[in-house]
């Protein structure tokens, strides 16, 4: 399936607005922690010098059991499918939908055709979903917007010579643990993305990293302006990344679950279809008139996100972000007042 007509640049951030609860953005609320507020204030004393990266290299490799060389700090995920789209030179790019929508973006802004391999109902990877000629696979795990996480077996099983498959990770902080992460493992020819942006609540920061082949990540740099991740997003990388902050959000990641399972089963008692096996921080409905609900519930100040904008879904589909249990129970409430 190939075509631009579905908006790719819809993001969450479009659904929210003053006044409105947000269940759009599928970032952690009341972020960051005191601790790490304070110490990206007390960067700014820091500025007149240039950015040093090698700290926050370093703490990125101890973090994931990787060398300095297989890190690659960026602005946010957003910039690493840029880097990615322009030093890779895909015959034929193939991007797993539904997931994030910014590396098609991205490949496309850059020149290239991308073909979309298309999850079946349950969303679940099949890796012979993926054409055998594809030498660039890009695929979400957990996947945004269904929650769905694959086995790393079944991502793994991408790889072959001549192939890169990317993996966006981005929401791998969600899930205790991270049994199913590649980022430790690093297969040949992966390449993985991770971001601070969800846990920490740092989305106006702009701070993630690419974990990456040595020579891949060469390449990129090259391609990366100088100086592209600002001194205070590099102590957030370091801080983020040190053994006490990884526990903090192990710590969060149960509690999410918990209350994420809570809010599943509600809906689906009333119902809906939730997609089964939610391991990030929000859900995937399927609901008759998608878009209408989404217009009433922005008439009663909760904002939630359309999932017609992801290839793969359609205008019966709505993503709702987990939040803490009482502004869950009050989406309910409403949701409840307007017979759903």
């Amino acid at each position: 399936m190939t075509g631009r007509e579905i908006d790719l640049r819809h993001h969450g951030d479009a659904e929210i607005g003053d006044g409105l609860a947000d269940f759009a953005v599928n970032v952690r609320t009341g972020m960051p922690p005191a601790w790490l507020a304070d110490r990206i204030r007390a960067s700014v004393a820091d500025l007149a010098a240039y950015p040093d990266q090698r700290a926050a290299r370093r703490a990125v490799a101890r973090r994931h059991g990787r060398s300095v060389e297989e890190v690659l700090l960026t602005a946010g995920a957003a910039e690493a499918f840029v880097l990615l789209a322009r030093v890779l030179e895909p015959e034929r790019a193939v991007v797993v939908h539904p997931q994030f929508t910014e590396p098609e973006a991205a490949l496309r802004a850059a020149g290239h055709d991308v073909e979309r391999a298309v999850l079946g109902a349950d969303f679940v990877l099949d890796p012979a979903a993926v054409p055998d000629g594809a030498d660039l696979v890009v695929i979400g795990n957990p996947t945004n917007p269904t929650s769905v996480l694959h086995p790393a077996a079944a991502v793994a099983a991408l790889a072959r010579p001549g192939r890169t498959v990317v993996v966006d990770e981005a929401f791998m902080d969600c899930v205790p643990g991270e049994p199913e992460s590649l980022a430790a493992r690093l297969p040949a020819g992966v390449v993985v993305i991770r971001s601070l942006t969800k846990t920490w609540g740092l989305a106006g920061l702009r701070a993630g990293y690419v974990l990456a082949a040595p020579g891949l990540v060469a390449r990129l740099a090259e391609a990366q302006p100088l100086w592209a991740v600002s001194t205070p997003a590099l102590v957030a990388v370091e801080e983020c990344s040190a053994p006490e902050a990884v526990a903090e959000a192990e710590k969060w990641a149960v509690e999410l679950g918990t209350e994420r399972d809570r809010l599943a089963a509600e809906l689906t008692g009333r119902g809906l279809y939730v997609v089964p096996g939610a391991r990030a921080s929000f859900l995937c409905v399927r609901i008759p008139d998608a878009l209408g609900i989404r217009a009433l519930l922005r008439q009663r100040g909760y904002a939630v996100r359309r999932g017609d904008t992801f290839p793969g879904l359609g205008p019966d589909w709505l993503r709702i972000a987990v939040r803490d249990r009482t502004s869950n129970d009050a989406l309910l409430e409403v949701m409840g007042e307007l017979g759903i």
